[in-house]
């Protein structure tokens, strides 16, 4: 599967809870088609304290990851969630490009 989603590129989820809210990417797993995104999947975990000071206990927020199919990237030109060619430049260079304004991706 080819993965057209890049670590700190913005995206958009399209499915779920977080359906509307964008984010950066901030690690993809390409092996279980996973991403981290800055902000979004926020889960509460209870951690029980560890130790005298090393580890305080309570409710903590995680990030957990998101899988690729729930995310679309941004366009920076356009500013809408769109998808993703790649196109090969007069130098010989890929680029990706957005699909509704042709738009290059940095």
């Amino acid at each position: 599967m080819i993965i057209r989603i890049k670590r700190d590129d913005l995206v958009e989820v399209i499915r779920g809870r977080d359906k509307g809210k964008r984010g950066t990417v901030q690690q993809i797993s390409s092996k279980d088609s996973l991403a981290f995104i800055e902000g979004i999947n926020l889960v509460k975990r209870h951690q029980k304290a560890t130790g005298t000071t090393t580890q305080q206990g309570g409710i903590i927020s995680i990030e957990k990851p998101l899988p690729l199919f729930k995310l679309m990237p941004v366009c920076p030109s356009c500013d809408k969630a769109t998808r993703v060619t790649v196109r090969v430049l007069d130098d010989g260079t890929k680029a990706r490009i957005c699909k509704r304004c042709d738009g290059m991706f940095s």
